[in-house]
C-alpha cells in the first residue's frame, strides 16, 4: 500500500468514528411502543421478507464469484458483502431520510427528517407495520443495488476506490430514485408510474451504472481464462437469489395479503419461463443447454417481473419471462461484439431486464390484480396509451439520470482515488493484491 493509499484509508475510518459519536449525540430514548393499527400477521411476514431479501446479497456474491477467474473470487464476493456494512450505516445516518423523508420538491427527501433514525423507533407506523420495519426492509434493497453494479468492473477495480464510489452512488443516485418512485410525494409516483418492487430503482439504475462503469474503466488489460471459475457457485447463488426474490417481490406488498400471494406466484413463474427460454433459445442457435445459461435466464426473469409483480396475472408472467429472456440474450451477444467489457453482463441482464419489466408493466398492469392501478395497461385500456406513455417517459428519465450521474461519480471517484488497479495487480489477481487473501 502506497503512502497516498494509507492516507486515504484513514478517511473512512474517521468518518465511521464520527458517525458513532453522532449516534451518541443524537441518541434519545424511544417513545412508548404503539400497537394501534398494527397487524401482527403483516409484521411477521415483513420480518421474514426482510431477512429473505438480505440473503439475496450473499446469493449475488456467489452468483458473481462463480463466473470470474479463480484469482478474483474473494474480491468479487467481498464487493457484495461489504455493501451490507457500508449501506447499513449510511441508511441509518441519512440514506433513509433522503429516500423516504419529507419530500423536497418531489426529488429528494429532507436529510434531517430521520437523521440518525430520529423518530423511526418512536412508535411511528407505515401502514400496518412499524416504520422501523419498513425502513429496514427498504435497507435490504439499498444494499443489493450497488452490489449488482460490481459485476461490470470485476477483476480490475481498486477496493478502496470502490468503497468511495458505493457511498457516493448510494446517496446521490439510489436514494433520489427511491424517493421519486416510492415516496407518495415523489414526482414519478405522482405521475402515476408503477414500479412494484424496483424495476427502475434497483435494476435499471444498477444496469445503467454498470454500463457507465464498463465504458469509463475500459477493458481488462490482462485477459484471463474465459471459463467460469466455479459453476456450482453460480447454481447455488441462483438458488439463493430465487428464494430471496420472493421476499423482494411478495414482500413489497407490505402485508400478508392476497396481493403478496399473487406477487409470489408471478415471480416464480416468470423466473422459470425465462430460464427455460434462455437455454432453449441457445439450443436453437446451436449451443448446448448449459447451467450458466439457465441461471442467467432465471435472474433475467426475476429482474423483469420485479416492477410488474403486483400488477399482472400469472399467465402474463410467462410472457414477460420469455420476452425478457430472449431480448437480454440477444443484447448479451451484441455487447460481446462491441468490445465493451461489462464483465458479467450486468447491463444486458439487469439494465435491459429492468427496462423490459417497466415496458411490460405499462402494457399489462391490471386493476383486477391491484386496485392501486388507476390507469390500465395498454393491453386492457382499449387503446389508451396513458400509462404506457408514462412508463416510457420514466424509462428515459431514469436511464439518463442513472447513466450520466454514475459516469460523473466515477470521474469524481477517480480524481480522489484512482479506480483501476495496475496491470501487474490485475495479473496477480485482486484477492492477493487488494486483500492479501487467496483460496487454499
Amino acid at each position: 500500500m502506497t503512502q497516498k493509499e494509507k492516507k486515504l484509508s484513514i478517511i473512512p475510518f474517521v468518518v465511521l468514528v464520527a458517525f458513532s459519536i453522532l449516534g451518541l449525540i443524537f441518541h434519545s430514548t424511544p417513545g412508548p411502543i404503539k400497537t394501534e393499527g398494527l397487524d401482527k400477521g403483516d409484521i411477521a411476514w415483513m420480518l421474514v421478507a426482510s431477512a429473505m431479501v438480505l440473503l439475496m446479497t450473499p446469493g449475488l456474491a456467489l452468483f458473481y464469484a462463480g463466473m470470474v477467474n479463480a484469482r478474483n473470487i474473494i474480491s468479487t464476493m467481498l464487493q457484495s458483502f461489504i455493501c451490507m456494512g457500508i449501506i447499513s450505516i449510511l441508511w441509518v445516518v441519512v440514506g433513509f431520510s433522503l429516500a423516504f423523508g419529507e419530500s423536497v420538491g418531489g426529488f429528494i427527501g429532507n436529510p434531517t427528517t430521520y437523521f440518525m433514525f430520529k423518530g423511526v423507533l418512536d412508535g411511528a407506523v407505515w401502514g400496518t407495520i412499524p416504520l422501523a420495519l419498513f425502513a429496514f426492509f427498504q435497507l435490504k434493497f439499498a444494499v443489493i443495488t450497488p452490489a449488482l453494479i460490481t459485476g461490470s468492473f470485476s477483476e480490475r477495480i481498486k477496493f478502496t476506490s470502490y468503497i468511495l464510489f458505493v457511498c457516493l452512488w448510494s446517496l446521490l443516485i439510489y436514494s433520489p430514485l427511491a424517493h421519486w418512485t416510492w415516496h407518495s410525494d415523489g414526482f414519478l409516483f405522482k405521475l402515476g408510474v408503477l414500479d412494484f418492487a424496483g424495476g427502475t430503482v434497483v435494476h435499471m439504475s444498477a444496469g445503467c451504472a454498470a454500463l457507465a462503469a464498463a465504458l469509463y474503466l475500459g477493458k481488462r488489460k490482462v485477459q484471463m481464462q474465459s471459463n467460469p471459475a466455479n459453476i456450482p457457485f453460480v447454481l447455488v447463488g441462483t438458488g439463493l437469489l430465487w428464494f430471496g426474490w420472493f421476499g423482494f417481490n411478495a414482500g413489497s406488498s407490505l402485508s400478508a395479503s392476497p396481493l403478496a400471494v399473487s406477487a409470489f406466484a408471478v415471480t416464480n413463474t416468470a423466473a422459470a419461463a425465462a430460464g427455460m427460454a434462455w437455454i432453449l433459445f441457445d439450443a436453437v442457435k446451436g449451443k448446448k443447454p448449459s447451467a450458466m445459461g439457465f441461471c442467467i435466464g432465471v435472474v433475467v426473469g426475476l429482474v423483469a417481473i420485479t416492477p410488474a409483480a403486483g400488477y399482472v396475472t400469472v399467465p402474463v408472467s410467462i410472457f414477460i419471462g420469455v420476452a425478457a429472456s430472449l431480448v437480454s440474450n440477444l443484447v448479451v451477444e451484441l455487447r460481446a461484439k462491441t468490445g465493451i467489457d461489462d464483465t458479467l453482463d450486468v447491463f444486458p441482464c439487469h439494465g435491459v431486464g429492468g427496462m423490459m419489466g417497466m415496458i411490460m408493466t405499462g402494457i399489462f398492469a391490471s386493476s383486477s390484480i391491484n386496485s392501486a392501478v388507476t390507469e390500465q395497461g395498454l393491453f386492457y385500456s382499449n387503446g389508451d396509451f396513458t400509462l404506457f406513455g408514462k412508463h416510457l417517459l420514466a424509462l428515459l428519465i431514469v436511464v439518463a439520470f442513472a447513466f450520466i450521474g454514475s459516469y460523473i461519480l466515477l470521474v469524481i471517484t477517480n480524481l480522489i482515488s484512482p479506480l483501476r488497479v495496475s496491470e501487474e495487480e490485475e495479473k496477480i489477481g485482486l484477492d492477493l493484491t487488494q486483500h492479501a487473501e487467496q483460496l487454499a
